[in-house]
């Protein structure tokens, strides 16, 4: 009867340790979305042939929360932007599969499903990426004592286009587009943006992003309003870059440039460049044996942003 007992207590802690990381989807907004223009919600979700799931059309932006288990939780943070030229979103290769892995190490994610900027969405298409971004920051900050979360070690991650979002909140952070009664700071603690579209250069720019988000007709000054390499000051957060050499969809050159920015103002910053790959491999580059999470991990450790899991 005792060993019985034993088993079962053992099976309770089990399915408890379980649920911290059963992913949990929420309405990003409480009340009205910022410039919503009303309409039928007509979001779509395709899996494909490979497996992985992409979501256009997005009208009711949401977090998905991945918290890890208590025994595992390290306080630190991360909100995930997947990727898609701002024309749909790569929801589960860039997003719910990386939140799940950042989970097991410890490390509470949350995948925002934003806006894709359109004009029968929000009424300031340009905006409406940055605002859903901005507010999983202040809902997670708001949050952060019920997810047992550190308020100061929250980053912010992005995936190609969703790397163009995720630098443009951390390089655009000193003005609000959200009402944000708590006055919370929009500022994430760090970024990490995985072959990043990142420059309106037309020598090195993702065309297709920057048409999506400003237009085909943008005039040169909002185009380098959004080039974020151009962005960079001494308050933006420390940043950890990885590119492929032959991306041949977003150029290396992306994250190059961004870099030698970081550099000019002295911002922390780790930049890895694999020869081969290609763009859109996710977490796992299939030309190395090398694991880019890992080296990010290991980054988030070395700069205190990350400490080890609770025992």
């Amino acid at each position: 009867m005792k060993q019985l007992l034993f088993l079962l207590a053992l099976a309770l802690v089990g399915s408890a340790a379980v649920s911290q990381t059963k992913p949990l989807e929420l309405p990003l907004y409480e009340g009205k979305i910022p410039n919503e223009v009303p309409g039928p919600n007509q979001e779509a979700r395709e899996v494909r042939a490979d497996g992985t799931v992409s979501v256009t059309k997005v009208r009711q932006p949401t977090l998905t929360v991945f918290l890890p288990a208590k025994e595992k939780a390290t306080g630190t943070a991360v909100i995930i932007c997947p990727g898609g030229g701002y024309t749909k979103l790569a929801a589960s290769h860039e997003g719910t599969d990386v939140a799940q892995k950042f989970a097991e190490q410890g490390v509470a994610a949350f995948v925002v499903k934003y806006r894709l900027p359109h004009a029968a969405v929000s009424s300031v298409p340009e905006l409406a990426p940055l605002q859903d971004a901005q507010q999983a920051l202040r809902v997670v900050r708001k949050r952060a004592k019920e997810w047992n979360v550190d308020p100061a070690r929250v980053g912010i991650m992005g995936f190609s286009a969703g790397g163009h979002l995720a630098s443009t909140a951390g390089t655009h952070f000193a003005q609000a587009h959200i009402a944000n009664p708590e006055n919370l700071s929009l500022r994430p603690d760090f970024m990490m943006l995985i072959y990043p579209v990142i420059s309106s250069d037309p020598a090195i720019s993702h065309k297709g992003s920057f048409e999506m988000l400003l237009g085909k007709q943008a005039p040169a000054e909002k185009l380098k309003a959004y080039s974020n390499e151009g962005r960079v000051t001494a308050q933006t957060p420390p940043t950890f870059l990885v590119h492929a050499s032959d991306d041949k969809a977003v150029p290396a050159q992306n994250s190059v440039v961004f870099y030698q920015a970081l550099l000019r103002h002295k911002i922390p910053a780790e930049m890895h460049l694999y020869q081969n790959g290609g763009h859109g491999f996710g977490m796992n580059n299939k030309t190395t044996q090398d694991l880019w999470f890992d080296r990010g991990l290991h980054w988030l450790q070395s700069n205190g942003l990350l400490p080890a899991a609770r025992q």
